[in-house]
């Protein structure tokens, strides 16, 4: 009798395929956390250590808080940074509701409009609007320079919409069988029975709306006029990329700290929240993308 021969990637790792990977995940991982590791620094650096550095800073040579002290003093930095908060909560609240509802009734064989509505959701893969008809509405609706025109443009993404119907559509259908069979209506059904069943999904999608909205910056550049809604995506950018310096609370320029360690301590800022936030997430990627993404 001949066994069948295993597929390459079903046989067992060399002790030379295990070391090459183990270097190129090294590689890959030094190449994020050295510049990382730079920014942080350079945040907590005085003047003399950024000077002697010649900018960024990779030897920590004491603590120096200062830059952080004047970003959370009050200003623009603290404002942009509720404004990103206010944003990223309401915005993924929207979306995630608006999207478990599209795509339970989407995962619905018998829904009313069910194929002509997939075939909407999908068509705008192949087409988009366009930059120009997007702006023409959201200023003719009267979203210009508010800060809904940040979340209501994008409130839906398809291909979250996909996938939370693909893991829908693998959920037990005896499970909403019974419940129907019990007297429950389709919310009774969708809140006791489907959501509790789809934590990992939504918690994955939830963090790529929260994502999203955490670093939206075109549509405030496009959208906002006013610099006390600018979210803290577009005050980094002036900061670190047009190299503009905003006033904090009236400090005198002398007595600011380096300009290097304040862009740094934004950009720390900025990044931290979804930093934090997705070691709590990861543990549901593969179960919530994946399988959602096979069965859809």
């Amino acid at each position: 009798m001949t066994t069948a021969k295993r597929a390459p990637w079903e046989e067992k790792p060399t002790a030379a395929g295990l070391a090459g990977k183990g270097a190129v995940l090294t590689v890959m991982a030094l190449v994020v956390l050295i510049p990382l590791w730079s920014v942080l620094v350079t945040s907590f650096s005085s003047r003399k250590t950024i000077n002697d550095a010649g900018g960024m800073v990779m030897v920590p040579k004491g603590i120096d808080a200062s830059a952080y002290v004047t970003i959370f003093s009050g200003g623009i930095v603290t404002r942009a940074l509720w404004v990103s908060t206010m944003v990223t909560v309401a915005g993924t609240i929207v979306s995630l509701t608006l999207t478990v509802l599209a795509a339970y009734g989407l995962s619905r064989p018998g829904s009313v409009g069910h194929r002509p509505l997939l075939f909407f959701f999908l068509l705008t893969f192949l087409i988009y609007p366009g930059l120009v008809p997007s702006y023409l509405v959201v200023t003719g609706v009267g979203l210009k320079d508010s800060l809904w025109a940040l979340i209501l443009p994008s409130a839906i993404s398809v291909f979250n919409l996909v996938v939370v119907r693909g893991f829908f559509q693998g959920l037990p259908q005896e499970l909403m069988d019974s419940a129907r069979i019990d007297g429950a209506g389709e919310f009774r059904i969708l809140w006791r029975i489907v959501m509790p069943l789809s934590r990992p999904v939504i918690a994955v999608v939830g963090l790529f709306y929260a994502v999203g909205y955490w670093n939206v910056w075109f549509n405030a550049l496009l959208y906002i006029n006013s610099n006390d809604k600018f979210p803290i995506q577009n005050i980094l950018r002036s900061m670190v990329i047009q190299g503009q310096s905003p006033n904090f609370s009236g400090q005198a320029v002398g007595s600011l700290p380096p300009t290097q360690a304040i862009k740094m301590a934004v950009v720390v800022v900025t990044v931290a929240p979804i930093v934090l936030v997705y070691p709590f997430i990861q543990r549901h990627f593969v179960k919530g993308v994946i399988v959602g993404a096979i069965k859809g």
